[in-house]
């Protein structure tokens, strides 16, 4: 029994794989001959001219179900006995580009830890053909995103042999926490075939930012005091220290702790919320000013934390005036230095007029009251002291102004009803001509 190796393209219905011609030398019955093939394969014998076969396809073959038959074909004469042979054909089915390359996996999610060093490796896709040769060779390929916030070709890059991925630079995980793409994969037949998986990063925090304080400001100025009553008991709620930090989970999970204070064991911080309360009661001892110094930590590891100063005045009530700190900025000490000596320089100007218009007025009713009577008022014919009235145009009470003091006795007492300037008649008229 003899060989015969062929080749016939997959997809190929009807076409023709091999032609044969079969003799016998005996005659009659003897020389009449039967050719067939097996029953399980997808092939055909049908007869041409005179002993003349042709081996056919009965359907498109499917290289990558079945990429080789072994057939044999079977001559029988009709003699008695019958006779016959065998002769076995290989055929080989061969590729045609009629698969896509296929993704391992529908999606894949990689990942990646912040402050990644570049060109680091992040990842693989891996896609596969079931053909063969070129039609099976893959390369790979960042398809084009719809995301116009998305930089991706800054992000990553692909190996087109390999589908090794994604870091161009360091990433940061509060800028960019995650972000998807697409990959393809086409193989190198003609023509070629492609394919897509879905493709998402996900960072990982490190702890790479610091607690940072929102009250009480740290910026440079006058510092934030809190006022506490002397009257308050224990646990009083002086103030409370908020912060917040950039990380996630446990990276930004925050504890406090009380570093340093001006007198030790009269304040408290409550390690998870950051309130500020006393310890104990109050005493006269207890200085009026106290300096706080609060640590601020995160959960990360390694730990970052950040320090915050806080200012406490210890008053009588919240109805006691408020004196700034001596840390306060010395323009705004001065101008309220400035500001109460105007005010008491005006209070004694006014004291000093008033006290001597009293005593004025007090020494008149003295040589008046053994003349003054219920219901009448005199008027007394002497000026005010000169030196007391004449003050040369600064607006008080000019000497040449007198003055009419009303007296009501009874039952033996003088009082004081009212008070009002006389005009001399020529000053009115002098008045009146101007």
């Amino acid at each position: 029994m003899s060989t015969l190796t062929s080749s016939t393209p997959e997809n190929s219905p009807e076409t023709t794989v091999a032609l044969f011609s079969i003799q016998d030398r005996d005659s009659g019955e003897n020389g009449r001959m039967v050719c067939s093939i097996q029953d399980d394969i997808p092939f055909a014998l049908k007869p041409s001219v005179e002993n003349y076969y042709r081996l056919v396809t009965e359907g498109a073959l499917d290289r990558e179900t079945t990429a080789e038959y072994n057939i044999t074909i079977t001559v029988t004469d009709l003699g008695t006995p019958r006779l016959k042979t065998e002769h076995s054909i290989t055929v080989q089915v061969s590729d045609v580009n009629d698969n896509a390359p296929a993704f391992t996996q529908t999606s894949y999610t990689l990942f990646v830890r912040e402050n990644n060093s570049p060109a680091l490796h992040i990842g693989s896709v891996s896609a596969t053909d079931r053909d063969s040769g070129a039609n099976a060779q893959v390369t790979y390929s960042l398809l084009p995103t719809h995301d116009p916030q998305l930089a991706l070709a800054s992000l990553v890059s692909i190996n087109a042999d390999s589908g090794h991925l994604f870091a161009l630079r360091s990433l940061d995980y509060e800028a960019l926490r995650a972000f998807e793409f697409r990959v393809g994969a086409a193989d190198r037949g003609s023509p070629a075939l492609s394919s897509d998986a879905l493709v998402r990063v996900v960072l990982l925090d490190d702890n790479d930012n610091a607690p940072f304080v929102l009250y009480p400001l740290q910026n440079g100025s006058a510092p934030c005091t809190e006022l506490l009553p002397r009257q308050a008991e224990a646990g009083y709620l002086v103030t409370k220290v908020v912060a917040v930090d950039g990380d996630s989970g446990q990276n930004a999970w925050l504890s406090y702790q009380l570093l340093k204070a001006t007198e030790p064991g009269l304040f408290g911080v409550w390690a998870h919320n950051g309130e500020v309360r006393t310890a104990r009661l109050l005493s006269e001892r207890d200085a009026a000013r106290h300096r706080l110094l609060v640590l601020v930590k995160d959960n990360g590891e390694p730990p970052l934390s950040a320090t915050v100063t806080l200012h406490v005045l210890l008053v009588d009530g919240f109805s006691q005036p408020y004196l700034p700190l001596p840390e306060a900025a010395p323009e705004q000490a001065q101008a309220d230095s400035l500001t109460v000596y105007l005010v008491i320089a005006l209070a004694s100007v006014t004291s000093l007029f008033l006290s001597s218009v009293l005593l004025l007025v007090a020494v008149r009713l003295c040589r008046r009251r053994g003349a003054a009577s219920e219901g009448r008022c005199s008027v007394p014919g002497g000026r005010f002291p000169g030196h007391l009235m004449d003050v040369s145009g600064t607006g008080t009470l000019s000497q040449s102004y007198q003055y009419e003091v009303c007296l009501m006795g009874e039952s033996g007492t003088n009082e004081f009803k009212f008070l009002k300037p006389i005009i001399p008649n020529g000053l009115i008229q002098n008045t009146k001509q101007n």
